[in-house]
């Protein structure tokens, strides 16, 4: 079997369609294929830009061709789907990175309850995050406030590590409100978004309200999180591979 066989047969069985980092992870388990290279997860990167039988749908995501008009909407959305709803998968679509990118790196990973039943790659964002319930780690009301961050990573002694907001249609001040009143966690803020947007980022984080996170607040565009996303999963590829167990 080809190279690009392989990845084509790993995206038939996945529905047709897969992130970079799925295809890292599960390319190279296909038999009967020789990846006579140092670096086949860069094969693999090459492989899926053959417009002969791939096509992107949007950053980190890969479908077949021959599959185009059988991807179900949260996958690839058409002209009929309204904007509304194309905004709501493209927005779980980036809280489902970030929750296996957690996932990945041994954190305990939590979306808003009012999202857990929203799409990511045909599984719901409930089924892939791993906290149910949100810890309680401070005062009421700064739970009620923490527990509307679009994704929040804990560290093994259950604190809060990371919180993740993806701005993809909405206000960028109020997620930066909700970071302000986190700030006495020891915890990690993004805002992920559009790069266009970086700029009116910039602009709100600049106001007198936001100086107290000001050193605590990372911007961070979608392509630098599929990137994140995919090199993660080769990370974990390769010490599965060398059986290294940290």
């Amino acid at each position: 079997m080809k190279q690009h066989e392989a990845v084509i047969k790993t995206m038939e069985q996945n529905g047709g369609f897969a992130t970079l980092g799925d295809l890292n992870q599960k390319v190279l388990k296909i038999s009967g294929v020789e990846w006579k290279t140092k670096t086949p997860f860069a094969s693999i990167r090459r492989i899926v830009q053959d417009d002969r039988f791939f096509f992107k749908i949007k950053p980190g995501l890969w479908a077949l061709l021959s599959y185009k008009d059988k991807l179900p909407p949260e996958i690839f959305p058409t002209s009929i789907i309204s904007k509304s709803e194309q905004e709501i998968f493209n927005h779980s679509y980036y809280q489902g990175l970030l929750v296996e990118i957690g996932n990945l790196k041994k954190y305990e990973t939590f979306v808003p309850s009012q999202d857990k039943n929203k799409k990511f790659l045909g599984k719901a964002l409930g089924e892939i995050s791993s906290r149910i319930d949100f810890y309680q780690f401070g005062y009421d009301h700064i739970i009620r406030k923490a527990k509307t961050v679009d994704v929040s990573w804990f560290n093994a002694r259950k604190m809060p590590s990371v919180f993740f907001e993806v701005e993809y249609s909405t206000n960028i001040q109020d997620s930066l409100v909700k970071f302000v009143e986190l700030q006495d966690y020891s915890a990690n803020f993004f805002i992920v978004a559009d790069k266009v947007r970086k700029q009116e980022y910039i602009g709100k984080l600049a106001l007198n309200a936001f100086v107290p996170i000001k050193q605590r607040v990372r911007f961070m565009d979608y392509d630098r999180l599929s990137e994140w996303h995919t090199k993660t999963f080769e990370i974990v590829s390769l010490e599965n591979n060398f059986d290294i167990k940290i």
